[in-house]
């Protein structure tokens, strides 16, 4: 186990949710790992999934079953298409028959083995999940319990402080500027006269990474970012799921190309357009890109599109900006969470919103202070938003607040830009504030589908 590399924190795969979506297809597609792994894989004659908690009381609408099976059918989120997910989903639904990878293949019904235990919590996070197989006596061959943690990460057992886990003592830390909060950042880079990006770039290094491979990850996340969206903002009509939510982007596009009078604030127009298209698309099951979420995807790239089509800046500054969010997004996932089923969606959109105000305030040429205030401006303006998706689908309001993080991110960044840095909350301080504000919030109103919007919005 090695200390945790900030390229971790985005991942591709596909959506609605990193948490409910891609979380359980990357652990199903590890369990049948550790079945063949272990020589079980020939035997195994009946598979099972146990969804718990936020997993199974918006599973449905997030797609967790069809994740555990495409995990089980030996599917990669990150390369497979969209259209033969679907289509392998589909089969494996009608037939009633999965075929394990390399192994056999399997009577295999919905009811009975994907099943959804929605008053059951597991102790360690409330994205917990149970794998079993069973040959053809119903002898036990292998169960495993797994946690989905956030963004994608999943955990075996034990789930909390999965970011902390990855800086175990025994490991020693080979990064050049190690940092655990905030506050050891600003040390580090204070003392060594580097930018944020910078120490990132050469603590990737020192982890083992080469510069070029860092700087390769880099346009590989930012080229798949700006793909989602220029597919986001070509497609019209309603978004699957059955509440005839309706893609905006391409409609708002085009309204604003056909726009003939000047409007100062158009700018912010365009950058709610990015968020939406981006996020219309993990509604729809397409491929994105975990920043650091995919219930908050679109915020880093519509800042980022702000960056690329309006302020006209170069690729080093595109570089320099997805390092400086992936800094700030690491803080957040080592020192609190940014699972919503634990946090709300202040975990999600806020975090998003803060990593991306510390980006864009680097490459206006931002203090490494100034930048860490950007931050904690995006997040304090962020504490306490609930998650109540409405039938539990990541749509209302999960798409228009991507474009609300935008935009509070660029707002956050000009305004630390004019400021010391001199500020009275610490980035530290707002850190520690989420994760209370997550702890205290009510269940009913993190990614459950039992509060909020979500039972006062009807839907028949």
């Amino acid at each position: 186990m090695q200390p945790y590399s900030v390229q971790d924190l985005f991942k591709v795969g596909l959506g609605p949710s990193s948490s409910h979506t891609l979380g359980p297809m990357r652990a199903a597609e590890r369990f049948v790992s550790h079945l063949r792994e272990q020589g079980l894989l020939g035997k195994v004659a009946q598979l099972r999934a146990d969804l718990f908690g936020s997993l199974a009381l918006t599973g449905v609408g997030h797609g967790t079953d069809k994740a555990v099976v495409l995990g089980f059918c030996g599917l990669d989120p990150a390369t497979v298409d969209p259209e033969e997910a679907d289509a392998v989903f589909l089969a494996v639904k009608t037939e009633e028959r999965l075929a394990l990878p390399g192994g056999p293949e399997l009577r295999f019904t919905m009811a009975e083995c994907v099943r959804f235990f929605r008053d059951v919590f597991l102790p360690e996070h409330p994205n917990g999940m149970r794998f079993t197989a069973e040959d053809e006596h119903g002898i036990g061959l292998l169960t495993e319990t797994w946690y989905s943690v956030g963004g994608g990460a999943i955990a075996n057992e034990l789930a909390r402080n999965s970011a902390q886990r990855d800086l175990l003592e025994e490991f020693p830390d080979s990064r050049p500027y190690p940092y655990f909060n905030a506050n050891d950042l600003l040390e580090q880079v204070q003392t060594s006269g580097l930018t944020m990006a910078e120490a990132v770039l050469a603590n990737e290094i020192g982890l083992g990474h080469q510069q070029e491979a860092v700087k390769h990850w880099c346009d590989h996340i930012i080229e798949a970012m700006f793909q989602c969206m220029d597919r986001g903002m070509t497609l019209e009509g309603p978004l699957p799921g059955g509440i005839q939510v309706q893609r905006r982007a391409a409609r708002m596009a085009r309204s604003l190309k056909q726009q003939t009078e000047a409007d100062a604030l158009s700018v912010m127009d365009w950058v709610s357009v990015y968020a939406l298209a981006v996020n219309e698309e993990n509604a729809a099951g397409g491929r994105v890109v975990t920043a650091p979420t995919n219930g908050s995807a679109g915020v880093i790239p519509a800042v980022l599109a702000y960056i690329r089509l309006h302020l006209e800046l170069d690729r080093e500054a595109e570089h320099a900006f997805l390092l400086t969010a992936a800094c700030i997004g690491w803080l957040y996932k080592r020192n609190a969470s940014i699972s919503a089923a634990e946090m709300g969606c202040q975990g999600e959109i806020g975090v998003a919103s803060s990593m991306a105000a510390a980006g864009l305030a680097a490459v206006l040429g931002a203090s490494p202070a100034q930048a860490e205030h950007a931050a904690e401006i995006a997040m304090e303006h962020h504490l306490g938003m609930t998650c109540d998706p409405i039938a539990g689908l990541v749509q209302v309001p999960c798409i228009e607040r991507n474009a609300f993080g935008a935009v509070k991110a660029i707002q956050a960044a000009r305004m630390a830009c004019r400021e010391p840095g001199d500020h009275r909350v610490s980035l530290d301080q707002v850190i520690e504030t989420m994760r209370q504000t997550g702890v205290d919030m009510a269940s009913k109103y993190k990614e459950t589908a039992l509060g909020g919007l979500a039972v006062n919005v009807v839907v028949c």
